[in-house]
């Protein structure tokens, strides 16, 4: 049961920075569909961190470093989706799509070159790296083993909420998202808006991608991304009505389903069941499609969403 509150905790932490990153974008009025794409190039980016930073650096510098690229590189993937639905007008269904794909592709041939060039064909000695790296966000409090990961999230959570409910940027930025027309006759430039929303849906979908890799998969390739979990997210965020607070309860329902993959065979009542492993991780997906055929007829999505802004229209 601890071991089932730990991932529990770790794909609660993934889901709602990911998700709480597709509300600020979709709030304001730019569907982010390449969230599974920036979760791939922050996860890249903070694993190489964790690769080439020295064996004696200290936990605080690893954390900083790793979290900061992650950021970084989630920041300026997204700008890929900014320029193109903002400023060109693209589809945005289609950028978001066209960005999963490249960003798989992408980290794959970056990684596996790497631990080419690392490690003379060999992958061994840039995994052994990672893995003693990612030991510095472990932290114990008692028989639970949790990660500096789960509390850095439930930090950004709550100032999420705060920022969302309480700041007047987060009322413009909504805005936006509901009448970019009536936002801009009050001198709100929606373009800015919009641009920030995606920005920040970068920020947490790169740091999202990281603890995926890093605390809840312990693996550095990225054949398969990060196996749906921005898409995962993006449900998170509907069943969540696009409310960060909501957001945070169904991350926790879907982490429960989706830890069951990583601990059925210790739970005693699941190991006598004989259920095979790729129906586990097929679950929380199965409930995603349930819960949103149940409830899709009560979401409110934010009216203007997926719609290009155009200034002369009224």
């Amino acid at each position: 049961m601890i071991l089932l509150i730990q991932y529990t905790l770790i794909f609660a932490a993934v889901l709602i920075l990911v998700a709480l990153g597709g509300m600020f974008s979709e709030r304001s009025g730019i569907i982010n569909l390449g969230l599974e794409g920036i979760m791939v190039f922050g996860a890249m980016a903070g694993a190489m961190v964790m690769v080439l930073l020295p064996a004696d650096a200290s936990k605080a510098t690893i954390i900083i470093l790793t979290m900061l690229a992650a950021a970084v590189a989630g920041v300026l993937s997204s700008l890929f989706i900014a320029v193109a639905c903002i400023n060109f007008k693209a589809d945005q269904t289609l950028i978001g799509t066209a960005l999963n794909m490249l960003a798989t592709a992408a980290a794959t041939v970056i990684v596996k070159a790497f631990n080419t060039a690392r490690s003379d064909g060999t992958d061994f000695s840039a995994k052994l790296d990672y893995v003693t790296g990612h030991k510095a966000f472990l932290l114990h409090i008692g028989e639970l083993e949790i990660s500096w990961f789960i509390i850095i999230a439930a930090i950004l959570l709550v100032c999420s909420i705060v920022f969302f409910y309480k700041t007047t940027f987060a009322l413009r930025l909504r805005a936006c998202g509901e009448h970019p027309q009536a936002a801009d006759s009050v001198g709100i430039n929606v373009y800015k808006m919009r641009y920030a929303g995606v920005l920040l849906s970068g920020f947490l979908g790169g740091l999202g991608g990281i603890i995926y890799i890093a605390a809840a998969n312990s693996t550095w390739h990225f054949d398969y991304g990060v196996a749906g979990a921005g898409f995962l997210a993006l449900a998170v965020m509907i069943f969540g009505q696009w409310k960060p607070e909501r957001i945070a309860w169904s991350a926790v329902l879907f982490a429960v389903f989706r830890s069951l993959s990583n601990v059925n065979s210790g739970i005693d009542f699941l190991a006598k069941l004989h259920i095979p492993g790729t129906l586990y991780n097929m679950f929380p997906y199965i409930v995603s499609l349930i819960v949103l055929a149940l409830t899709s007829k009560n979401s409110r999505a934010p009216k203007a969403e997926g719609i290009p802004y155009d200034k002369g229209a009224r």
